[in-house]
């Protein structure tokens, strides 16, 4: 597989009240809808951000649209369950691009060919792996369309997961526990152990939007106008560039406040230049807390 992977998700800007475009929005329960939703095609490789687009908040159905109209050959997308609608892997497939997206379980399917797991997708999680024909019939019609139109490969994996952290708490209450992903794909000839990895990337593009509204400024909106919500988004999207260019690391908050202390005159050259030259920790505090779960029976 020579393609770029690109993973695909979307999050909500929360604007000022003045914005006179979402104003009149309201959901079901009368509780008004002030924001936009960003839409990204985020290139694993270059850790840079392939696409952007803008929609009002909370249009039904927005997230696959978006992607149908804007996919680009050679291209592998990366998605979420947000993003499961057959008429979006077609376009997929038709311009040239695959796809691995994870969906729900029960979805409707018929197996056609059963596939054996190797001993390395067994030991990547992978229990399944087959190829099937998806959806309720032929040629019905409806907004995502009844079925594909080329054979689809379904892996089920088990993978160990964290929960969640409860709002307003530093860390989650409770071990890793095993959680069942069921992924589908066009990729017929790629071991499902590297399918299965390529997913598990797909969380990037989370930690990416923690960057972006964290430490890129763009939790809040400063203006009440579509053109100026842009402009202030690719303001962010530059700057983030700009530091991966200059630095040769992936942005994250130390790097930011490194950047800041220079060019507030705290902090020289060569002090920034020390900090870019240091060893890459990242992860070493992950792996021992997995050996200590382990060693707890976990």
């Amino acid at each position: 597989m020579r393609k770029t992977l690109t993973l695909v998700d979307g999050t909500l800007l929360k604007a000022l009240p003045r914005l006179a475009e979402s104003m009149w929005k309201h959901s079901r329960t009368g509780n008004p809808m002030h924001g936009w939703r960003m839409h990204r095609q985020f290139e694993l490789d270059r850790h840079a951000v392939g696409d952007l687009t803008l929609t009002p908040y909370r249009r039904q159905g927005d997230e696959q649209d978006v992607l149908l109209s804007r996919l680009q050959p050679g291209r592998c997308y990366v998605m979420d369950r947000g993003y499961v609608n057959y008429r979006l892997f077609n376009g997929i497939v038709a311009v040239g691009s695959d796809y691995v997206c994870r969906v729900k379980r029960s979805i409707a399917y018929a197996v056609t060919r059963e596939r054996e797991p190797t001993d390395a997708a067994r030991a990547a999680g992978v229990v399944r792996d087959v190829v099937v024909t998806t959806g309720s019939g032929r040629g019905g019609s409806g907004r995502g369309g009844k079925h594909t139109d080329h054979p689809v490969r379904l892996i089920e994996v088990h993978a160990r997961v964290r929960p969640r952290t409860a709002r307003g708490h530093a860390k989650p209450d409770a071990p890793p526990k095993t959680e069942v992903l069921l992924i589908a794909t066009n990729l017929l000839d790629v071991p499902a152990e590297v399918v299965a990895l390529v997913y598990r990337y797909r969380w990037t593009v989370e930690l990416f939007f923690r960057f972006f509204k964290q430490v890129l400024g763009c939790r809040h909106l400063l203006s009440d106008d579509r053109g100026g919500i842009t402009i202030q988004c690719y303001c962010a999207v530059i700057a983030c560039l700009l530091l991966q260019l200059w630095t040769g690391r992936k942005p994250d908050k130390a790097m930011h406040r490194m950047v800041g202390f220079y060019l507030c005159g705290w902090a020289g050259e060569d002090d920034v230049l020390a900090w870019a030259n240091k060893p890459d920790r990242t992860g070493v505090k992950l792996r021992a807390k997995d050996e200590l779960w382990k060693k707890l029976g976990y």
